[in-house]
Formats: C-alpha cells, structure tokens, sequence
C-alpha cells in the first residue's frame, strides 16, 4: 500500500487564528515570562510578552508616521534582535514584511524596491550607501530606519543627504503602543523573493495563514514543543530561518537561538552553549559541519532533531552516532508552495528519499511538462502541486501577473523541479528540469552526483553540469567544477565517484575552481559555468586514459 504522510495536525487548530500576531499574543498571554528569542552575540534574551510589547511599540512608531496596513516595509538587515522585531512588527500592524538580501545593490536592489513599491525601510547602517545609487527609482521610501553596528547616525546622515527622511532604529522603540485590529489569514503578510540563476527574482506573495502553516510543518516535522530551543544560523531574509525556524518555535511555545552566520568549526559548542535541542542545515552545511575533527565531547548536548534539507543520506547514520542525535528529517516544497512532501519523524527513509505526500493538505503529481499528463510511478516527472484548503499557497508574484499565470497553468502549481516516487509512496528529488543531464541514453541528476562528489574530504564545494558531447547530438557529458579545501588530484575525485554512483554519471570532465560563480543569494549560477564550457586546465579523464594531455 503507498504510504503518505498523516502526523500533520495543526497547533492552532482554527484557521482563523493562522497568523503572528494571534499566535504571539496567545503565548504572552499564556507564558509571558518564557523566553522566547536569544541573540547571544548581543548578549540579549527576550520573553514572550516583551516580544509582544517591542512589537507593538514599533508598529505603533510605525503607524504613527503615517504607515496602514498593507504598506510594504523593506528590511534588509543581518541577522539580530532588531531585524526579528521589526518583522514581528510589521506583523501586528498589518504591514508587509519585505525581507531583501543584504548581498543586493544595484540592478538586484533596484528591481525588488520597485517591484514592491516599497513606502518604509529598516535596515543596517553598512548598507546606507547601496541606495543611493538608486535613488531616483527609490523616491517611493518615505523613511529609512538605520540598525546601528557601528556607523548609525553617519547611515542617517548618508540617506538624509540623498533627500529621504532617516532616524536611527533605536527611535521606532519609542513608539505608542495601539490598540491594532487583528490582522486576517488572508491578508498579505509577506513578499519572499525567489532567486532564480536566470531571470528576475520573482516575489511570491505569502498571506499570513501560509507563513503560519509553513511554520507548522517544520513543528510537526521536528515534534516541537514549548521545551525545545530551535537554533537557525541561516540569514533571516531567507524563509529557512524565518518561517521553518524562527517562526515554527513561535508557534510551538519554544525558544529561537538566532546566530549571524553558521560556523562549522562552532557549530556543536553553539548548540551546547545554549541549550539547543532542534536545528536546521541547508545545501552543504551538514556536510561542513561533519568534516571536523572529531572530539570525545561531541555527544555532550541536548540536540535530539535536525531538519536538513537535503539530508546527506551516505553520512546521516554516522552523523547521529557521532552526536547523539535522535532524528532527521527532511521536506520538500518551495517558497510558492509550503512543503507538500515530508518525513515521517525518526522513521527510516530510502537512501536518497525527501519524503511522503502531505495527503490531508496537498494534492501532488509527478507529470510531463511537455504535456502536462500524469508519469507511470518510477520515471520520472515535474512536481506540480495545489492546496487542498485556502490560503496554505501563495498568492502568487507580486507586480508579475503573467509569470503567476505561466506557473499556475492547467490550475496545478508547476515547480520545475524533477522527481520521481517509488511504490511504496516515497518521493525522491532528481534535479531542475533546467539542470538535468542526458547521457549515453541514461538520465543523470546533477544533484545526485554532487552530493556524491562532496562526501569527499577535500572537496567543499561542487556543481556539476552538462557540457556538448561532441559526437551525439542532444547528448551530454558531465562536468563537475569543485572547490577544494586542499590539493587533491583530478583522478582522485573520478576514483571517489566508483562505487558511489552508476559509470554513466561519473563526470568525464573535471574542473578546479576558486569559486563558484553565484547569485547574491548564494545560488550556484549554472548558466555561467556552461557559458565557460571546457576552460583550460580542464581534466578530461577520456584523454588521460589515451595519455594526452588537454
């Protein structure tokens, strides 16, 4: 019998309660002196109830200077205490929340700015200067709030210069704290931007009950309770830490430990230091954080759950082992969608699956995206995906109506993404439709074959592309560009893969890289490697097996 996935039950069991400010006034009213949030590089600890009323006070400051509902507010801030609460702020005051990488200027800024026609900005004071070159297409900003590092009241006198209006944060804390209506589910809560390798960043339009119901995945994923304490070191302007850390321990009653970045050589003695028991890895950070030398201290903590996505499949058994970790779980979804495809807690998956159907909230198919039409189980197929109840997808892209209609076609969300799913039910990521590889007949997954590629130790980095064969038209032969943390020969990568993967996906071609190319979100950009091709000084291991030489 095909299996899905049924431990999926809401905290907040009314869908009319599915928003922040609901959720943080019910546990300030019910536990106002549990701690909620820890900054510990600010040294600083915040209650529920002082969460609720910092909230409250800066959206009134807000509102008091002329913001309504609706109004978009720009954050583009590291990670700290003051970006958490200007966030929960615009939640209680019915504005929407716009975070924006803190890596953007120029066209990146630009774009997203006027996109979203954004009326209030909060963000770093080293970050003053990258909107003055767009000044003229920013003129919509009624006001900056500058988050003092350093350089606060020098931010202020930048922006003020360049004709805006600017204070130093410090000042929204000073606000009147209003009686605010409530907000609505539906309501507009926040705008997300994609970061695709091509294109412009798209904004998904996230209503308030899908930000909430996003957060509740990740409770139920990790089993979150009021006892836990979630650690995230992934920036907040991305949704993993926002809503699928932060945001799930607010549903639960929990602490949230928010760090400014991830530190591999740190990471075990953060977790100790404060008391962590969930945490949450992306791309290639479970696989940094197990290339540390091993430490006879390594089982002393509390951590019981990891959220990784992907997990590692070729080291999660060890890794618990080696730090004494109940659980690993995994998701599979997209800012657009919420996650429809989850594993079951401390169950043991297939090597390589991401999870079952979500059955009671999602309706999924694996389908051609030529045609649209349904794949036999086993081959592979575009995800497409729709909610089964209002307001758990969003709302489609901000300002692109076209592109909301390109993706929501035949009335089924279209990810782009290929999987495949077993008969038993479980789901399994292949690739990008636009990363998908062809050889000698066999379809090959870059991702599978750089998740092999990065188990070596020397390797830190890797992406892995098709480049033209050169013999059979529409064919491809792989090439994988590797960041190296120490010299390591080319042959020794191709002897690794043996064994690993299948002969077919191993790459012929091999090419050591600085680093590699990316967005300011940090996405590998793929086009711009296959742009470069064979650059000089590439191993090719067909020619060293004839004993020439590229």
């Amino acid at each position: 019998m095909t299996r899905v996935y049924r431990d999926l039950v809401p905290t907040f069991a009314d869908p009319a309660d599915w928003t922040l400010s609901t959720v943080l006034r019910h546990h300030a009213g019910e536990r106002p002196d549990a701690t909620f949030l820890m900054t510990p590089e600010e040294g600083l600890r915040w209650s529920y109830a002082e969460m609720l009323s910092s909230a409250q006070r800066i959206s009134g400051s807000l509102i008091k200077t002329g913001a309504q509902a609706g109004d978009r507010l720009i954050i583009m801030a590291a990670n700290s205490s003051q970006l958490v609460r200007s966030w929960f702020a615009a939640a209680v005051g019915g504005l929407v929340e716009v975070p924006i990488n803190t890596n953007y200027e120029g066209e990146f800024l630009r774009h997203q700015v006027v996109t979203v026609g954004a009326r209030w900005a909060v963000i770093d004071d080293t970050l003053a200067e990258r909107f003055v070159p767009i000044a003229e297409h920013a003129r919509g900003i009624e006001h900056f709030w500058v988050i003092d590092t350093g350089r606060g009241q020098e931010a202020v006198d930048v922006l003020r210069r360049a004709g805006w209006a600017a204070d130093v944060w410090d000042d929204l804390e000073e606000g009147p704290e209003l009686d605010l209506p409530a907000t609505r589910p539906q309501d507009l809560g926040a705008i997300f931007f994609t970061s695709g390798t091509t294109g412009p960043s798209k904004g998904v339009a996230m209503p308030h009950s899908q930000l909430y119901f996003f957060a509740q995945i990740v409770v139920s994923l990790t089993r979150l309770t009021p006892e836990d304490t979630y650690l995230t070191t992934t920036p907040l302007f991305h949704g993993n830490a926002q809503f699928m850390a932060v945001y799930p321990a607010l549903v639960a009653g929990a602490s949230a430990v928010v760090r400014p970045k991830f530190s591999a050589s740190r990471w075990i003695d953060q977790v100790r230091e404060s008391g962590v028991t969930v945490t949450n890895f992306v791309g290639v950070m479970m696989d940094f954080a197990w290339k540390q030398p091993p430490r006879p201290d390594d089982r002393d903590n509390r951590l019981r759950c990891v959220y990784a996505a992907p997990t590692a499949s070729s080291i999660v058994a060890d890794f618990q082992e080696r730090y004494g970790i109940e659980a690993f779980v995994d998701a599979f979804g997209l800012t657009e969608t919420c996650a429809p495809i989850m594993s079951p807690y401390a169950v043991e998956r297939p090597p390589g699956a991401a999870g079952l159907q979500a059955a009671d909230w999602f309706d999924i198919r694996l389908v051609d995206p030529e045609t649209d039409h349904e794949v036999p189980v086993g081959e592979i197929g575009e995800l497409v995906v729709r909610p089964k109840h209002p307001w758990t997808c969003s709302m489609g892209y901000y300002g692109m109506p076209e592109k909301t209609v390109e993706a929501w076609r035949n009335l089924w969300f279209h990810t782009g993404d290929a999987l495949r799913k077993d008969a038993d039910g479980w789901f399994y990521f292949v690739d990008r439709y636009k990363d998908a590889l062809r050889r000698r007949g066999e379809n090959i997954s870059s991702y599978e074959v750089e998740q092999a590629i990065l188990g070596h130790p020397a390797v830190a980095e890797c992406a892995v592309i098709g480049v033209p064969a050169g013999v059979e038209a529409g064919e491809d032969e792989v090439l994988a560009a590797i960041v190296a943390t120490e010299p390591v020969e080319p042959g020794a990568v191709i002897d690794w893969c043996k064994g690993r993967i299948p002969d077919f996906a191993t790459p012929r071609f091999v090419r050591f890289v600085d680093a590699l190319p990316k967005t300011p979100s940090e996405k590998v950009r793929k086009a711009v490697l296959r742009d470069e091709g064979i650059a000089p000084g590439t191993f090719d291991r067909q020619e060293k097996a004839h004993g020439l030489q590229r």
